[in-house]
């Protein structure tokens, strides 16, 4: 994983594998997600209506109190106005499963819409997302699932199963690495998901 202008961490499952542990440790900048401070209370600033953070943690607050995006949205536009683009959302998943899947999903909408560069770290892996042709570290055994977005052509090299444009989101899903890279070509945006394990 690269480095990150900063790190924004939601109010779903607290991290505790090593990697998203480590990209919270070693942030340069923390955003929480209002109640997340609870888990966090030593970040940089706190985004969200404000209603689930103590007292004593307020004079980090940012208050917004629209309720069109979610805090998590809220956070990353907090962190654009800053200049930060590259941003790592950790606790974004867990908990809800309607929660989990809009958040995975808001992952396109920065990048296409916003310009963010985001990365979606969880206990298993990681999501990101790509456009065009992109080339991803990978090992071995590494299990790896794409999401289509809108790419009419969509192909693959070194998975073990061929990629093609996926119009169910199962489809891309469940497929594995053969070795220290695999390549992806589309004409349009996509999800990429990448286990920090092989397969036992």
């Amino acid at each position: 994983m690269t480095e990150f202008d900063a790190v924004i961490l939601a109010n779903g499952l607290f991290p505790t594998a090593a990697e998203p542990l480590q990209l919270l440790r070693e942030a340069r900048y923390v955003v929480c997600c209002d109640g997340a401070v609870c888990r966090w209370p030593q970040c940089d600033a706190i985004v969200g209506d404000g209603d689930s953070v103590p007292e004593e943690l307020r004079s980090r607050l940012i208050q917004i109190d629209e309720q069109e995006d979610n805090d998590l949205t809220k956070a990353t536009r907090y962190c654009l106005s800053k200049g930060m683009r590259r941003i790592a959302y950790l606790g974004a998943t867990g908990r809800r499963e309607d929660h989990t899947l809009g958040n995975i999903s808001l992952m396109v909408r920065y990048a296409r819409e916003m310009g963010v560069e985001p990365l979606m770290a969880t206990d298993d892996g990681w999501f990101v997302v790509a456009k065009g042709e992109e080339s991803f570290e990978s090992f071995a055994g590494q299990q790896v699932s794409i999401f289509n977005v809108d790419c009419k052509r969509l192909s693959s090299e070194g998975l073990k199963w061929a990629s093609y444009p996926y119009d169910q989101l199962w489809q891309g899903t469940l497929n594995e690495a053969q070795g220290s890279v695999f390549e992806l070509t589309g004409d349009g945006y996509y999800l990429v998901y990448r286990t920090y394990f092989a397969k036992v």
